[in-house]
């Protein structure tokens, strides 16, 4: 869901031939395979051997990668072979013959009924996933001076959106992103999350500090706590706005891991008041502290969910986020995406596999160049 997230998420999923694509040509060759060395072995050995019975496997074979219309070719030419006793494969009125015939039938059912099976799964598959993408869009590379690169992983296999959330919108006074982790995991939080990411898309286009975005983030979650099975929506969130006017990072934390700060070779978690979750009220009872930070060049930023914070090997020892980035850092990993990513293999060389929803989001600053004089400005995506 996301440009890295997308292509690697695939890793853990099934073949494409088993999403609906065609087949591999592998997958076609058993059942023509059969029947040639079927045939070839019998001709050779008329008498020693009788290898008739094996025909009988052709249809069902052909049932499992073909369609209809050609499980019933095979079925027919395994039938044929049987009747024509020149071949020496079997004789008119001859049980193998009859056994073949049925099995050739029920797999030319089997195959029509697995197609629009498929097909109805393709269909099923196709609608969930653009409606996980339609709330989780993929994040692109670059907004207004700011490069970015998400990385998501959902608990529950085959789901794109989890209980994660990441978003980096332009807003009012500069570029603006959350992280943010709700209440629960798998599919069950994607309502949760849709609200919040709608609700933060709505907000930093007028409101004009990081305060009343969180405060109409909570509201959301307030107001939707009221009509919910569970006694309390709540989620821990990270807002963090780059200022247009100046190199200057603003940090507002709602009970959720601070940023890292990459910069020289050395990775510090940025000094940030670990405010209240969103939504336990806290527009009117503890609103968060803003803290802000001057950034330099070839800073970089890492945010990441609890997901990573709190993955644990074999033995139950904590993944050392600090210390891990520390050394990936080591080789200068100046691209956001490569970050993400270099995080994310190392977290699965530790702890084997993700227990949680994970998200990964770098920034760094990269001012966009200078036009040259004469030429024509490039259009606003």
């Amino acid at each position: 869901m996301f440009r890295v997230a997308a292509a690697s998420r695939r890793d853990r999923e099934e073949p494409g031939w088993l999403r609906g694509a065609p087949p591999p040509p592998w997958v076609r060759w058993p059942p023509p395979t059969l029947l040639v060395v079927v045939c070839l072995i019998q001709l050779a050995t008329p008498v020693t051997i009788d290898l008739s019975f094996l025909l009988a496997a052709v249809p069902p074979l052909a049932a499992l990668s073909y369609g209809a219309t050609a499980t019933a070719l095979f079925g027919g030419t395994a039938v044929l072979l049987l009747y024509l006793p020149g071949l020496g494969l079997g004789r008119p009125g001859d049980s193998d013959l009859l056994t073949v015939a049925f099995v050739a039938l029920l797999s030319v059912v089997f195959a029509w009924v697995r197609t629009r099976r498929d097909a109805h799964l393709v269909t099923v598959r196709t609608v969930a996933e653009a409606a996980q993408f339609a709330v989780l869009p993929p994040l692109p590379e670059r907004v207004g001076q700011v490069r970015c690169s998400g990385l998501y992983r959902a608990a529950q296999g085959g789901a794109l959106v989890g209980g994660d959330l990441f978003d980096v919108r332009k807003g009012c006074v500069g570029v603006r992103a959350l992280v943010g982790d709700v209440q629960g995991h798998g599919l069950a939080a994607v309502g949760t999350v849709a609200a919040l990411l709608g609700a933060f898309r709505e907000a930093v286009l007028d409101l004009p500090d990081l305060e009343g975005v969180a405060a109409r983030l909570d509201r959301r979650l307030v107001v939707d706590s009221e009509g919910s099975e569970h006694a309390e929506l709540f989620a821990t969130a990270v807002l963090l706005e780059f200022r247009d006017d100046a190199p200057e990072l603003r940090i507002v934390s709602c009970g959720h891991p601070p940023p890292l700060l990459l910069r020289g070779g050395r990775v510090e978690e940025v000094s940030v008041a670990p405010g209240a979750p969103l939504g336990l009220g806290i527009a009117g009872v503890a609103p968060p502290e803003e803290a802000s930070l001057v950034l330099k060049p070839g800073d970089r930023l890492l945010v990441v969910t609890d997901g990573v914070t709190e993955a644990r090997d074999a033995s139950g020892v904590f993944y050392p986020l600090t210390e891990r980035v520390e050394v990936l850092c080591a080789d200068a990993l100046d691209d956001p995406a490569v970050l993400t990513s270099a995080v994310w293999e190392d977290l699965m060389r530790f702890c084997g596999e993700a227990g949680d929803d994970v998200a990964l989001l770098a920034f760094s600053l990269d001012p966009a160049p200078e036009p040259e004089p004469g030429a024509a400005p490039e259009p606003e995506t």
